[in-house]
């Protein structure tokens, strides 16, 4: 694989990139003499609009509500997201499964709790004029990434895998963030993104585009929660009280899109234009939804995460058979 590195101006949206390890952002004045204890969120993410559920915490107490008190740890990926549960820095990881079945097939002790978002929001997104269509068309080319630990260049792989074709038939560079810059700059062909990323980019004006969704090809979940094994016996309650205040605020934000808009103003960093703001809610919204008819928020559907894993072999992103169901746990799923 041939891999270069974008640079970009510093910006309000190029911090989005930063890489993990930052510090922690708690949510001042949760703890309660009540509480349960503290959970941090690893996130793949700095704070964006598109988790303002999470944000909205100090105004709406969702998790306090619970006896949990929340933080954040920002990352570049949802790579990131596993390493800082693994170096302590976070309780639960908020990653992708491409991330998730990487980190199983190196021996990590880890099990998914809460299905955040079953549907898949991932596409590849190029220029009109570079006459790309399928995931064939891609040979060749150069296409832009988040980072090499982004659910973007996962699922990429996905894509590329179901025309027959490896990394190493295209050239993946590193964009961050902002990556409909280089593409209408001509520094790649294609971009991966996801549905909000390509919001955004038309609001910037993009212009005409062809846009290919994954989910077309394999509608793999785009997110979870994971932890490791020796965290839940440890923790089972706080992490049960977790999920209910998590799927609260998910409830929260699917029934108010407009207040959440309105409040990603002042807690999201990227979200200085409501009129974005709600369309990346509405969007991330409509991924929140559990793909089985009559399931509740947060429930997994093992045959299409069991096709990803089978995927991810295929593609020789992991080596070794993954059995979906023996690395899910669906107990602490909240049952009212």
């Amino acid at each position: 694989m041939n891999t270069t590195t974008y640079s970009l101006p510093i910006s309000r949206r190029t911090v989005l990139g930063a890489s993990a390890g930052l510090a922690t952002l708690p949510f001042a004045g949760l703890a309660t003499a009540q509480a349960k204890g503290k959970i941090t969120v690893g996130g793949w993410s700095k704070p964006i609009s598109e988790i303002t559920n999470l944000l909205a915490e100090p105004d709406k107490g969702f998790f306090k509500a619970q006896g949990v008190e929340l933080g954040y740890a920002p990352g570049a990926g949802g790579g990131d997201a596993i390493r800082n549960m693994l170096s302590g820095q976070a309780d639960v990881a908020f990653t992708d499964p491409g991330s998730f079945f990487t980190a199983l097939d190196k021996g990590e002790k880890l099990t998914a709790i809460y299905d955040i978002y079953p549907q898949n929001v991932f596409n590849v997104v190029s220029l009109k004029s570079a006459n790309i269509h399928k995931p064939a068309d891609l040979k060749g080319k150069k296409i832009g990434v988040y980072s090499l630990a982004s659910g973007t260049r996962q699922n990429l792989l996905v894509m590329l895998h179901q025309a027959g074709l490896k990394e190493s038939d295209v050239t993946i560079v590193v964009t961050g963030l902002l990556n409909f810059a280089p593409l209408l700059q001509g520094q790649v062909d294609a971009t991966a993104a996801t549905d909000t990323g390509l919001v955004v980019g038309q609001r910037k004006g993009i212009g005409e585009v062809n846009v290919m969704q994954v989910r077309d090809y394999l509608n793999v979940s785009s997110d979870l929660f994971v932890v490791r094994d020796e965290t839940l016996p440890q923790k089972k309650e706080l992490l049960r009280a977790f999920l209910k205040g998590y799927r609260d605020s998910a409830a929260w934000m699917i029934a108010n899109p407009e207040e959440a808009a309105t409040l990603a103003v002042k807690v999201a960093i990227d979200g200085t234009q409501r009129d974005i703001n709600l369309e990346v809610i509405r969007l991330r919204n409509a991924s929140s939804l559990p793909s089985a008819a009559g399931a509740k928020l947060g429930a997994f559907n093992l045959d299409s995460l069991q096709k990803g894993a089978d995927a991810y072999r295929a593609l020789g992103l992991v080596q070794r058979q993954i059995k979906v169901a023996d690395v899910v746990d669906t107990s602490l799923l909240p049952v009212a």
